[in-house]
């Protein structure tokens, strides 16, 4: 079979029956232990690998290969991780960002698709696939009425598929949770994990704000919103439990921000937290530079470091070590252990994107609110 590195050795140019033999001989990139080969295949003046890992050069040059239109790029990448990137291709005077076309992997969020690179031993959670045996949930919209916004609003609920209406069962409320269905197979998660006993039926709020840096940085009014008004008319309209071991709070990125501080406000009333690359942003991390949007969370954390309180029973923290945000999450930790509240705090090799946060919820979700099958993460 071609090699990278033996056809770095013909001295004659490549023809495309060669180079088209050797790209159908080897999926992209090419994976071989530690080292990860990107591939590239076409004209240009040159190609560069934008991927989004904090720590490593955002943009590494591909070598072309011979004369030929084959370039490629090895790096070094640390086993089981998961790298989302775009290639940048100069052709001329213009540079443009693009999929890479060699691989068909790729992951989509809010701002657009990106292509995925699978590391040696990172693999799919099976858990996170449909499954045919699994009974499955349903997705109700509720409308409620709000005093602080003076109107009704209106969200879908997870209503897991063994829920008896004589039996009464925890609630979870997930801050960008229609973004968690679309984008981690929330749904399917859910199913899959109340099908297997590893966490209880309960019931999953899905809470989308609109404006997201009004309502989830540190805003008191958005926790009054989610205490005083969606709190209590979910638990009128559902059979939930209505105890504080029985609630829950989660959300990614600003959505963490939103659940701990809404937490905060309500110390006792919520008794579950999974806060995922929380934007836990603060003074003395060297980015005090953020953006403006950014001071009440500043203003929030701060505080929080300087007194350390009791908000809820258990916190689960999760983050990926190849975004920014592994400082501000890693240095809140000894604040939250200090508050006396029972913490699992977990990384992985992999960014700020949903298929990380997606990766992560069996553990998170089965450790805070565990099923009578589940396995007990500590």
């Amino acid at each position: 079979m071609l090699t990278i590195r033996r056809l770095m050795t013909e001295n004659e140019s490549l023809g495309d029956d060669t180079i088209g033999a050797f790209l159908e001989a080897h999926s992209s990139p090419i994976v071989e232990g530690p080292s990860v080969t990107f591939l590239y295949h076409g004209k240009a003046r040159g190609v560069r690998l934008r991927h989004f890992i904090m720590g490593f050069p955002s943009l590494q040059p591909f070598r072309r290969v011979s004369e030929s239109d084959l370039w490629f790029l090895t790096m070094e990448v640390p086993p089981r991780s998961r790298i989302e990137y775009k290639l940048e291709i100069e052709i001329g005077s213009r540079r443009r960002l693009i999929l890479d076309p060699l691989n068909r992997h790729n992951a989509q969020d809010p701002f657009g698709v990106n292509s995925v690179c699978y590391a040696s031993g990172y693999e799919r959670p099976e858990w996170t696939r449909e499954d045919p045996e699994t009974r499955p949930g349903t997705l109700e919209t509720v409308v409620l009425p709000s005093a602080v916004h003076g109107e009704d609003v209106e969200l879908r609920v997870y209503v897991p598929a063994r829920l008896r209406a004589s039996r009464k069962v925890p609630l979870l409320i997930a801050f960008d949770g229609e973004d968690y269905v679309r984008y981690s197979e929330f749904k399917t998660v859910l199913d899959n994990l109340m099908h297997r006993y590893e966490l209880p039926p309960m019931l999953v709020a899905l809470s989308q704000s609109p404006d997201r840096f009004t309502d989830y940085t540190a805003s008191e009014r958005h926790a009054q919103f989610v205490a005083e008004d969606l709190l209590p008319g979910l638990e009128s309209h559902f059979p939930a439990l209505g105890t504080p071991s029985a609630r829950g709070l989660m959300g990614a990125s600003l959505g963490a921000v939103a659940a701990f501080h809404t937490a905060y406000c309500y110390p006792g009333v919520f008794g579950k937290l999974l806060l995922q690359s929380g934007s836990f942003r603060f003074n003395d991390t060297g980015y005090e530079e953020h953006h403006p949007a950014l001071e009440p969370v500043v203003e929030f954390v701060n505080g929080y470091r300087e007194d350390p309180v009791r908000v809820a029973e258990r916190v689960s923290v999760t983050c990926g070590r190849y975004e920014s945000l592994i400082w501000d999450n890693r240095a809140l930790q000894p604040h939250l252990q200090k508050s006396g509240m029972r913490i699992r705090y977990s990384e992985a090799r992999d960014g700020h994107n949903w298929d990380n946060w997606r990766d992560r919820l069996r553990p998170a979700l089965s450790w805070l609110f565990p099923g009578p099958l589940g396995m007990v993460y500590e």
